[in-house]
């Protein structure tokens, strides 16, 4: 690890690295992707093969990859000669002892959460991790680097790039959830950290905790990770510690977006290049289709994401030329398929108008999830407060997703309510889900 790449990242991060106009960023992303891909094609036997008879100029043009192309071709899609079996034996031993220390040959070796029915494997080299912990602190970190702090990471696997936050006046603790939330909250409670870095199920039980007096510790700054921050949780959250919820846009695929001072969550278009795949122009949402040019060891190009983004109507008041994201919506393949009344035809659904439709119901809702399982039926969920009944507010619930049907011209499937169940812990909060057969 070199003290002086973070250094030298962070300050290019924080303002030695700026563009006027986002013409002048385009162009220099260009710049950066094709003298990258000139690189991987010397080194990445996949690539060179995948993109033969295509000039590097013409990148675009470009055949798509995506996660189970990735792991397919990973022994030969990685520069560093890495295979699959042997990353993936690391990773799961790591999953196992909870000790996510080891590396191989140098490198970090990290494993997603596999919320989309395949596990992907990420590779690090000490170089990248460098590069990532002085970004990350520039975009993420209250104050910058000369002020002390106390993060706490609550996730269900750390890393070697998780703790390479920790540096001189940084103090970093790694909180499993796998632990029993008791006890994360005790320790939460005695190392009084002033940055939380967690889920937002994991925040809301930390919320819950705070409001009952468990917890008395209130940070500087809470950071969104992992799941999707749906709209009731954002709110819940930042009514409970009167502040703004900020978010880091952070996956296998690479460190790909991050609030600004103003809240708004910007792609990180300094070390990746993010085209949009539009499913929906007059709503503006997209699915990313990212190029990272700042990795090599387990090179991204033109790898096609499942997510759904919202892109921000307008600039944000920040003033940063980098795409402004009003909200991370979910997966592609968590739509709900309802059927035209008239066609028949299956109409898909966005998580957010269902998200929506189910928070209008009742400001009594503090928690729901609605999963559309394999036979078409809806499973709803919710957990409540206050005087009304669970009956009375579940049938406002199928009011407002029958309401949303007919806004649709399409026919309501079934709805079963039943007990709202979900803890934080293995599994990342999905509040609107399809069920794949």
């Amino acid at each position: 690890m070199s003290t002086f790449r973070i250094l030298r990242h962070y300050a290019l991060t924080r303002g030695l690295r700026t563009w006027r106009t986002r013409q002048a960023l385009e162009r220099w992303q260009e710049r950066q992707i094709v003298r990258h891909v000139d690189r991987i094609r010397e080194s990445s036997p996949f690539y060179r093969e995948w993109w033969a008879g295509i000039a590097s100029s013409d990148w675009r043009n470009f055949p798509l990859i995506d996660k189970t192309l990735m792991m397919q071709h990973f022994d030969r899609l990685n520069t560093v000669g890495i295979s699959k079996d042997e990353a993936m034996a690391l990773a799961g031993e790591g999953e196992e002892t909870r000790n996510f220390k080891p590396s191989l040959q140098g490198m970090t070796v990290g494993l997603s959460s596999g919320t989309s029915g395949n596990r992907g494997l990420f590779l690090v080299s000490e170089r990248e991790q460098d590069a990532w912990t002085g970004t990350v602190l520039a975009k993420l970190l209250p104050g910058g680097l000369w002020r002390k702090a106390r993060i706490a990471f609550f996730l269900r696997a750390s890393s070697n790039l998780y703790e390479s936050v920790q540096r001189g006046r940084l103090q970093f603790q790694y909180f499993d959830l796998l632990e029993p939330v008791h006890e994360l909250i005790g320790r939460l409670e005695a190392y009084r950290a002033t940055v939380w870095v967690a889920p937002p199920s994991m925040l809301r039980m930390l919320g819950e905790a705070y409001a009952k007096g468990t917890l008395t510790v209130r940070p500087d700054k809470i950071i969104s990770v992992a799941e999707v921050l749906d709209p009731l949780d954002r709110s819940v959250l930042e009514q409970t510690f009167g502040q703004t919820i900020h978010q880091a846009y952070q996956c296998t695929e690479g460190f790909l977006g991050a609030s600004c001072r103003m809240g708004m969550l910007h792609l990180n278009e300094d070390v990746v290049h993010i085209e949009k795949e539009y499913i929906d122009p007059s709503t503006r949402r997209f699915v990313p289709i990212v190029t990272d040019f700042s990795r090599t060891s387990q090179p991204i190009v033109r790898y096609r994401l499942n997510d759904i983004l919202t892109e921000a109507e307008g600039r944000c008041a920040c003033g940063s030329p980098f795409t402004a994201i009003e909200r991370i919506e979910g997966r592609c393949d968590d739509m709900l398929s309802l059927s035209h009344r008239v066609t028949g035809e299956p109409v898909p659904v966005f998580p957010d108008f269902v998200a929506r439709a189910v928070i209008a119901a009742s400001p009594a809702i503090l928690h729901y999830r609605v999963v559309q399982r394999v036979g078409g039926e809806l499973e709803v969920s919710i957990r409540h407060v206050g005087a009304e009944t669970t009956e009375q507010i579940e049938t406002k619930v199928s009011a407002e997703l029958c309401a949303l049907a007919e806004r649709l011209e399409c026919d309501l499937p079934d709805i079963r309510h039943v007990p709202y169940t979900f803890e934080p812990g293995v599994t990342k909060l999905r509040r609107v889900e399809r069920e794949r057969a």
